[in-house]
C-alpha cells in the first residue's frame, strides 16, 4: 500500500523540481546560443516550459514509482541537443555549456533560500504563534525548502565527472587533449556505469558522498528558525 506522506512528498516536490528541471536544460541550450550553436534555440529548447523538457516516463511515471515503490528517486529529462562543431571554440564551449545546467540549479536553491530567510524574518517580526506558522506558512516553506534540497542534489548528480553527465564534459573540456579524448569515448556507456553504481550504492555507498556537500550547503540555507518545523 502506497503511504499517504509518499504522495504529498511527491505533491509538495513538484513545483521545484519541474522548475529545476525546466531551467537546467534550457539554460544548456541558452548558453549553446550565444556561443555559436542555434540547435537548441530552432527546436524551441530555450523556453521554461515543461513540456518542452520533460520526458513522461524519464521525468515523471520512473522516478515517481521507483519513490512510491521502491524508496529511490532516479529519472531523466530530453536532453537538449548541442550540436559541438557550430561552437566558437568546441572544446572550452562544451563546457561552459555544461557548467550552464548546474549552475542553473545553484542559483535556483539560492532563491528558494532568500525566500525561506524572508519567511522566518517575517514569522520572527510579526511573532506568529507556531499553529499560524505551521497551517499558513508550512505548506511554502516545505515546497522552498523541498526546492533546495532536490536543486543541490540534481546539482550534484550532475557535476559527477562521467559523460554524458555535465561534469563528464566539464572534465572533457579541461583535460589536454589525449585525455579528453579518453574520457569522451566513455559518452555511449556512461549512462549505463551511472546505473550500475546506483545498483551497487548499498555496497559501495558512493552516492551517500554525494550527499555531504548537499547537505551541508542545505545546513546554510536553511534558516534555524524553521528547522523544527522541518523536523530538524
Amino acid at each position: 500500500m502506497i503511504e499517504t506522506t509518499k504522495i504529498l512528498f511527491l505533491i509538495l516536490l513538484a513545483p521545484g523540481a519541474i522548475l529545476a528541471i525546466s531551467l537546467h536544460e534550457a539554460m544548456h541550450g541558452f548558453v549553446a546560443n550565444r556561443l555559436g550553436d542555434p540547435t537548441a534555440k530552432m527546436l524551441g529548447r530555450l523556453s521554461l516550459n515543461p513540456f518542452k523538457h520533460i520526458d513522461p516516463i524519464g521525468t515523471i511515471l520512473v522516478p515517481a514509482l521507483l519513490y512510491l515503490f521502491g524508496g529511490m528517486m532516479f529519472g531523466w529529462a530530453k536532453p537538449v541537443p548541442v550540436s559541438i562543431r557550430n561552437l566558437n571554440n568546441p572544446k572550452r564551449d562544451m563546457a561552459l555549456v555544461a557548467v550552464a545546467g548546474p549552475g542553473a540549479n545553484l542559483s535556483l536553491a539560492v532563491i528558494a533560500s532568500l525566500f525561506l530567510y524572508l519567511i522566518a524574518a517575517l514569522i520572527s517580526a510579526v511573532h506568529f504563534n507556531e499553529t499560524v506558522s505551521q497551517t499558513v506558512f508550512f505548506p511554502l516553506i516545505m515546497i522552498l525548502f523541498f526546492m533546495i534540497k532536490f536543486n543541490l542534489f540534481l546539482m550534484m548528480f550532475n557535476l559527477i565527472p562521467i559523460p554524458p553527465l555535465d561534469g563528464g564534459r566539464i572534465l572533457v573540456g579541461l583535460l589536454p587533449y589525449r585525455q579528453a579524448a579518453a574520457v569522451a569515448a566513455i559518452e555511449p556507456f556512461g549512462f549505463f556505469i551511472v546505473i550500475g553504481l546506483l545498483m551497487i550504492d548499498r555496497a559501495i555507498p558512493l552516492f551517500s558522498y554525494l550527499m555531504l556537500p548537499v547537505r551541508f550547503l542545505e545546513t546554510l540555507m536553511v534558516p534555524d528558525l524553521l528547522r523544527p518545523l522541518l523536523g530538524g
